[in-house]
């Protein structure tokens, strides 16, 4: 028995002290008593009619109005948490074009209800201009979208927004680049006081786990009581803990965090921080040991300026985009349209800060994104359905670089993930209701509670849909980052996320029945994933990667019924118990004795991700170890499967080291070794006889300019109505003939006739052909223009 009460759990027990996460460190949300007694900082529906001219149901562009009421709160009101500024939102639809930046600090918005159907609540309907839309991305990659003042799209990571909680403060050596970039540019260089290659810090020693005290170069800009960023550099140690392949090695910040500083000391050049460090600091890249990645690469310390005590209340938000139906989107885990992939609500370099009782519907990615943020409260919100789920991370509730953060109460529905990653830790995800899985992304995520939750997962929910074959995996309601699937940018789920009290089902074929996800189903047991259950302890003590047979996993698909926590498999802890219903208001845990592996071989099944009966709580065969990761490079995600047998790259940071600014790559895309034969023409038109009635065929044919790797993916795109016609062949879709200087790409249409009697209107056919090089980072397309009626 090892007592563990909720505010002091980290010092009486093994579990981590969850009491703080949220608002204010776990503090209820803001009552109207908190509002400023300046009237001139309550600004009402009248207001801003008079005032801003902001005018509800006039079908007019209201995002400059908004902007204004924003822009004037920050010029005018000296806020605090006791002395907070409002907007209220009138009832009736609110047109916004653009991304609304909430740039100052102490803010409320208000709008009157969520419900799109109740004419008296607020309705926000965004239809992004021609600044705000993307351009010039294949995809979903922003490092495509360049400045000629060096400002790079991926500056924006992760991307634009309906709302942006963020400063937009200019670091000085920018200023004239953001005042020359053109309109859809600018946005590059705000909040750049926040980039480390700007305004980061080295240290001057080694740290351990547990210092709360960091030596630095200098403290000269640093104060008590403001927020600092501390990144780790990667080192191979710490990637070969991981078995991350050494091919997959980058230069990057992988453990991170946000801390608020305690006291400076300008004598020594030193800072304390409010709580201990949860990894290992060393000064650069080969401090610990290793040999470096790619030259010197060193952690640093950022003291940023943060957007605080900002609260986003009672309204209802959807994107339109033309031509489409929110049905296009439900199990399409593609782009429908990257372009327009405007999140919901983006938290950046913000604290203490929240949003309730929101209901997003549509939106063109993330509902709500998070980047290096601490402290929110994510509650009582409906969040459901995103045009793009695919390629570049989209279209999750995405819990990125978050920390000591509370999402509770939230229903979750039709969207790609609910995850956590890229070193999220000390966060609390409970009383969700969500029909996507609970992803464990990747980048050393840690610490993290899940508790009380529904998780329900249909068997539609697999990235290969539309285009699933009859073998293609299905999602669970749990992934765990692992193997060269965390390659590059991320790096391996880390230490003691805890699954606890949760009630997880997943749809093991098309129209079954639910069936409980064991052992994660299961309201008594303590599951910490990543966490030993061998010490000198019952309780576990170090971090552990997840393993069969003594084998490290290479992937989470295809294990996801492995017994883990039974011999002879290691990496989840299931010792402990509670008779409690939630580990932040446990009294006592009790752990059972120490499992010791058994030295006997495991019957060996087929991990096959077709469907099959239920897996039963009691322990099951375990499948055959991993095979050796192959040393051909495979991109960073969430190890589903694309239409051409590749795995699938779910986040755009494996195309740029980080396509955040505190691990952006400045190097430029090569070349790439390969080409269209057909190179003079930008398009490739097709004309078909009206009078065919046979199936039609096309070979695109490209050639190799040079050594290329087998390591593509091919993607399509066309529009709803033609999925139906137009086919694309899975076997043999990208095919690389050995010893020869060229592949094909083979189309074909298929019963044109009927095609005509359907659609009697349509006489034009486009789809835009992307083949990626993907150790290369390098793209081609072609548009090819079917002409049914020429």
């Amino acid at each position: 028995m090892q007592s563990a009460v909720a505010s002091n759990i980290s010092t009486n027990s093994f579990l981590h002290d969850w009491s703080k996460a949220g608002f204010r460190e776990g503090d209820s949300l803001p009552k109207d008593s908190v509002l400023s007694q300046d009237l001139n900082c309550q600004i009402d529906p009248s207001r801003l009619a008079n005032e801003f001219n902001l005018i509800a149901n006039d079908s007019v562009d209201d995002s400059n109005a908004l902007q204004s009421a924003i822009d004037f709160i920050k010029t005018n009101c000296n806020g605090s948490f006791t002395n907070s500024s409002l907007i209220e939102l009138p009832p009736g639809t609110i047109d916004i074009s653009k991304e609304i930046h909430i740039n100052t600090s102490f803010l409320i918005i208000r709008g009157q209800g969520n419900d799109p159907q109740n004419p008296n609540s607020t309705s926000i309907i965004f239809k992004p201009d021609t600044n705000t839309a993307y351009d010039g991305i294949s995809d979903f990659d922003l490092n495509d979208m360049k400045d000629v003042g060096g400002g790079k799209g991926s500056w924006i990571w992760p991307g634009r927004g309906v709302f942006r909680v963020q400063t937009q403060e200019v670091h000085s050596s920018l200023i004239n680049e953001h005042q020359n970039a053109p309109d859809n540019r600018k946005d590059f260089y705000e909040g750049s006081v926040n980039f480390h290659f700007k305004s980061g810090i080295k240290l001057t020693q080694n740290h351990n786990t547990g210092d709360t005290t960091l030596a630095l170069e200098k403290v000269s800009n640093i104060n008590p009581g403001t927020y600092v960023w501390v990144g780790a550099a990667n080192t191979h140690k710490i990637y070969e803990r991981q078995s991350v392949p050494e091919q997959l090695r980058k230069n990057g910040h992988m453990r991170q965090q946000i801390f608020k500083v305690i006291s400076v000391d300008n004598a020594t050049n030193s800072i304390v921080i409010d709580k201990p460090l949860e990894f290992n600091l060393p000064i650069n890249s080969s401090a610990d040991g290793s040999k470096n990645i790619n030259g010197d690469y060193f952690s640093k310390i950022i003291p940023l300026k943060v957007i605080e005590g900002i609260g986003l209340e009672n309204f209802y938000l959807t994107q339109e985009i033309l031509g489409m139906a929110p049905s296009d989107a439900t199990y399409n885990y593609n782009n429908l349209n990257h372009l327009q992939a405007m999140s919901g609500i983006i938290f950046k370099w913000a604290v203490n800060s929240y949003v309730e009782n929101i209901r997003t519907s549509m939106t063109g990615s993330h509902p709500i994104v998070t980047e290096m943020a601490k402290n929110l409260t994510i509650q009582n919100n409906h969040l459901e359905g995103a045009w793009n789920k695919g390629e570049g991370g989209n279209g999750y509730l995405r819990l990125s670089k978050l920390w000591d953060s509370l999402i509770s109460n939230n229903t979750v529905q039709h969207l790609r993930h609910l995850s956590i990653q890229w070193s999220s830790s000390g966060n609390v995800i409970k009383n969700n209701d969500t029909n996507v899985d609970i992803n464990l992304h990747g980048g050393w995520e840690r610490y993290n509670l899940i508790e009380q939750n529904i998780v329900k997962v249909p068997f539609e929910h697999r990235s290969c849909n539309p285009n699933c074959s009859s073998n293609s995996a299905t999602w669970y309601p749990i992934w765990w980052g692992a193997g060269s699937h965390s390659g590059q940018w991320s790096g391996a789920s880390g230490p003691q996320n805890v699954f606890f009290s949760n009630e997880m089902k997943k749809q093991l074929s098309a129209g079954g029945a639910f069936s409980d996800f064991q052992p994660y189903s299961n309201a008594a047991t303590i599951l910490q994933l990543g966490w030993s259950r061998i010490s000198d302890s019952d309780s576990g003590s170090k971090w552990q990667h997840l393993s069969i047979n003594g084998s490290d996993i290479d992937t989470w698909t295809n294990n996801e019924t492995v017994t883990f926590h039974l011999a002879n498999n290691s990496g989840l802890n299931a010792n402990c118990n509670s008779s409690s219903n939630s580990l932040l208001t446990v009294s006592s845990v009790n752990c059972g004795p120490a499992i010791v592996p058994n030295p006997s071989p495991a019957p060996s099944p087929s991990p096959s991700p077709s469907p099959s009966p239920a897996p039963a709580p009691s322990p099951s065969p375990t499948p055959s170890p991993s095979p050796t990761p192959s040393p051909a490079p495979a991109p960073a995600g969430d190890g589903s499967v694309n239409i051409d047998g590749s795995a699938n790259s779910d986040e755009s940071e494996a195309n740029s080291n980080s396509t955040d600014p505190i691990s952006t790559n400045d190097d430029n895309k090569n070349t790439a070794p390969f080409t269209f034969r057909d190179q003079s023409e930008e398009a490739v038109n097709i004309k078909i006889n009206p009078r065919a009635k046979r199936n039609v065929k096309y070979r695109l044919q490209m050639l190799r300019l040079g050594d290329m790797s087998d390591n593509l993916r091919l993607q399509a795109s066309t529009t709803e109505e033609f999925k139906r016609v137009v086919k694309f062949r899975r076997k043999g879709l990208i095919r690389v003939r050995k010893g020869k200087e060229n592949f094909n790409v083979k189309i074909r249409i298929k019963k044109l006739r009927s095609f005509r009697k359907a659609f009697p209107d349509i006489d034009q056919v486009n789809i835009p052909i992307t083949i990626t090089n993907k150790d290369t980072n390098t793209a081609l397309t072609k548009n090819i223009q079917i002409n049914l009626n020429d």
